[in-house]
């Protein structure tokens, strides 16, 4: 199958490299081959393994029937998360299970789709998601942009919105030298879990913080990866660099909610 056609006739192809791409027109973004390469590097490091785990979990515990288990990974990036539950899931219940990972990046899809094959990916816009009512048990949002109108839209009835926000620990040791005395250096997740709160009926909350180790060749992809570094002078991450990090704190707040 080299195309889908939908019910208004129109045509998508698939992309040599399996993937869809489902946007009307391209999208500019920040997010560009590199810092998706960092990302999926610091995915194989083993950063965010504690974080899927749990995440895994919620799923495992809220899914009781032998049902297919389907899950929308909205801003998914270049997979690893999506992939990393998925497998978690697979390797503790024997339950089938529909992954789908949209992102606005083409970039980031197309990695995604090179490096996971057991995932449908779609280049797609979270606030125009391409489909039908009611068709996923879980819609994941992991460090993300969330649109709650589309989550409500395409959750199923008994559903989960899982969404996964930086608690004020995440990233600290990098906080605190690349915003040391200024008001970002100390990090508030409030106003994205009141928007939350707001828009989704909270049914749980879990916290969850550890350190890990970091290798020399992983405090690179670090700094590409997050936003924390894009406005700091080269001054700050040279000496980030030059500080040989051993450990990060990685602290997350998980918010689960339904219609």
């Amino acid at each position: 199958m080299q195309s889908l056609i939908c019910s208004n006739r129109h045509c998508f192809d698939i992309a040599k490299h399996g993937y869809l791409n489902l946007l009307s027109r391209g999208n500019l973004t920040k997010y560009d081959k590199q810092v998706f390469d960092h990302r999926r590097l610091i995915g194989k490091g083993g950063l965010f393994n504690p974080l899927h785990v749990a995440v895994s979990q919620i799923i495992m515990n809220h899914h009781s029937s032998n049902d297919l288990i389907s899950i929308l990974d909205a801003g998914c990036g270049e997979g690893s998360h999506l992939n990393n539950i998925r497998l978690e899931i697979s390797q503790n219940k024997n339950i089938a299970t529909l992954a789908v990972g949209i992102d606005i990046s083409k970039e980031g899809i197309r990695m995604a789709a090179s490096e996971y094959s057991d995932a449908i990916w779609c280049v797609a816009d979270i606030a125009n998601c391409p489909f039908a009512n009611r068709q996923f048990k879980f819609i994941l949002n992991i460090l993300s942009p969330a649109n709650y109108s589309e989550f409500q839209r395409l959750i199923s009835d008994h559903g989960l919105v899982i969404k996964v926000v930086p608690n004020r620990d995440y990233l600290m040791e990098l906080r605190e030298i690349f915003y040391s005395g200024s008001d970002k250096q100390v990090y508030s997740n409030f106003l994205t879990t009141s928007h939350f709160n707001e828009q989704i009926k909270l049914v749980d909350v879990q916290n969850i913080r550890y350190q890990v180790n970091l290798g020399e060749s992983l405090i690179e992809p670090l700094l590409g990866m997050t936003p924390l570094s894009w406005g700091a002078s080269n001054e700050r991450i040279e000496k980030v660099l030059q500080m040989n990090l051993k450990q990060v704190t990685m602290d997350f707040k998980i918010l689960i909610g339904k219609k």
